[in-house]
């Protein structure tokens, strides 16, 4: 696309865009994250059992990561904001069907379908558009935007089931489609970036447009599935799904594994929000240490999934809520932290030219993991009867992928250093890639 080769202006109409985002995340990625409160009375309404009726958000999951690769390619020829706009009609439609409480499939097809893809096509171009807007203050910029999901899923949970007593859950998700309709508006306030005029010669059979030479054969693939080939992206998507798998039993199992020793259940409830304010406050302050330069990208996540590691094998040692609180609060800031940092670090990977390829098949695969993980869990639970072996299984996952994120960094940091003093690069990729590994923009830090 032509915005690639604009140069980040770090600031200005970027900030619309990141307050633009920041709404995005909480209207897209915070309603289903508190979907679980809909759950009894869906289940009660059908007369359905558990499972059946938790395979709606499995299949809105599913679809989310799915859909991220489609969302890429459809960026090359709509741009990003055309695929939020369609995203934002579908999430809206997804939620306003379900309120009709047609039948079990419709479900399946409004929330688990409709809404999954909805979310995702909104999710994917407003990452990429912050991206493009900023590169000196890109981590923060993110980290502000992602934080939006920790905000807006703190007063969901309240206001939710405020709705639900008031008109029902069916008259709560019409109103919520309501909501996510103004998702349309931030869509619109997703400007893509222009060009800077220049007057382009031909020379030789190639274009030269300012200071850059194009061949006039070269084309943009609309999703560059040539990068699974690149050893970096590779390691990281295998990062990506240990990672993924360590992410999803904590949430799962953290408040059933309160309640199991005890804990009385509003006290068990709370410790979601005390996670929530410090995924919050993990994001910014990672975001900062990540614009400041302190660290490389791929350094603070090495240290952040770390640390997390060891919390998760350290939190069944907690046997009281002050104790699994104060684990909850390292949990959810070293949750943050990785956040913060997760998803721009694939532009020092592959480069800000093939990021929307590289996010698709990042979100692709990953799921792997969390669709592995949960019932591996649940297995572990049932057999030990017992939490505690569950997060025993998310800790030892999550030090694994850390492993794999310290090679990652090295390979980068080498082919960073052979670029700048001019050695060749080897790279799997054909030359025709739109953006070759640490070359211009690519070369971030």
């Amino acid at each position: 696309m032509e915005e690639d080769s604009v140069d980040p202006p770090d600031g200005g109409y970027g900030w619309v865009v990141v307050t633009s985002a920041f709404f995005t995340m909480g209207l897209a990625k915070a309603v289903p994250r508190n979907f679980g409160l809909f759950f009894l009375d869906i289940r009660n309404y059908y007369g359905v059992l558990t499972s059946t009726v938790s395979l709606i958000i499995s299949t809105s999951i599913a679809v989310f990561h799915l859909g991220a690769p489609l969302a890429g390619a459809l960026s090359v020829y709509l741009t990003q904001r055309g695929v939020f706009m369609i995203g934002a009609v579908l999430a809206a439609s997804g939620m306003t069907i379900a309120s009709l409480s047609l039948s079990l499939p419709w479900m399946y097809l409004s929330i688990g379908v409709l809404q999954g893809l909805g979310v995702c096509f909104c999710w994917i171009p407003a990452t990429s558009m912050v991206s493009r807007y900023f590169k000196r203050w890109r981590p923060i910029a993110f980290s502000i935007s992602s934080s939006g999901e920790c905000v807006f899923s703190m007063a969901f949970g309240p206001f939710f089931q405020w709705l639900i007593e008031a008109y029902s859950w069916q008259g709560a998700l019409l109103i919520i489609g309501g909501l996510q309709l103004n998702l349309c508006v931030c869509g619109a306030l997703m400007r893509p970036l222009k060009p800077k005029p220049s007057s382009p010669t031909l020379t030789q059979g190639k274009l030269t447009v300012g200071s850059k030479e194009l061949s006039g054969t070269s084309k943009k693939a609309p999703f560059q599935w040539s990068l699974i080939r690149r050893p970096e992206l590779l390691l990281y998507i295998t990062y990506a799904i240990l990672t993924t798998a360590g992410f999803f039993i904590p949430l799962l199992f953290l408040v059933p594994h309160a309640r199991h020793l005890g804990v009385e259940q509003y006290l068990a409830a709370s410790l979601m929000s005390v996670m929530s304010l410090a995924d919050l406050l993990g994001r910014l302050v990672c975001g900062c240490l990540a614009s400041l330069r302190v660290l490389r990208n791929l350094q603070l996540l090495a240290i952040a999934a770390s640390l997390l590691g060891v919390v998760l094998l350290l939190l069944p040692l907690g046997q009281g809520y002050w104790p699994i609180m104060i684990f909850s609060a390292l949990y959810g800031f070293l949750y943050g932290c990785m956040l913060a940092v997760q998803f721009i670090s694939i532009i020092d990977i592959v480069g800000l030219g093939s990021f929307d390829s590289a996010l698709g098949l990042f979100m692709l695969v990953r799921s792997s993991g969390a669709f592995v993980a949960q019932p591996a869990g649940g297995w572990l639970v049932d057999w030990f009867d017992g939490f505690s072996a569950a997060f025993y299984l998310a800790g030892m996952c999550i030090l694994l992928s850390a492993a794999f994120v310290v090679v990652v960094d090295r390979m980068v940091e080498k082919k960073r250093r052979n670029a700048a003093s001019g050695a060749a690069v080897p790279d799997p990729v054909a030359e025709g890639e739109a953006c070759p590994m640490n070359r211009g923009d690519c070369l971030e830090a």
